[in-house]
């Protein structure tokens, strides 16, 4: 069995339609303050906050590893 990143506890990962979930052994779905607040603290960001020319680098970094 795993356990939860963010609290340690006993979980399984099920299948609900695309999406796993992760169901503690109960059968109810595990959520957990932890990974609400983890959840919460992610940062968007859309590609015109970034400069150009950065993104152009990561472009052909990605590119040349793919041609490898």
């Amino acid at each position: 069995m795993a356990s939860c990143r963010y609290c340690g506890k006993e979980i399984t990962w099920m299948k609900d339609g695309r999406k796993n979930v992760p169901v503690e052994g109960d059968g109810a779905v595990h959520r957990c303050d932890n990974m609400i607040n983890a959840r919460k603290s992610f940062r968007k960001i859309t590609p015109t906050e970034v400069d150009p020319e950065l993104l152009k680098q990561y472009e052909n970094a990605i590119n040349e590893k793919a041609k490898k």
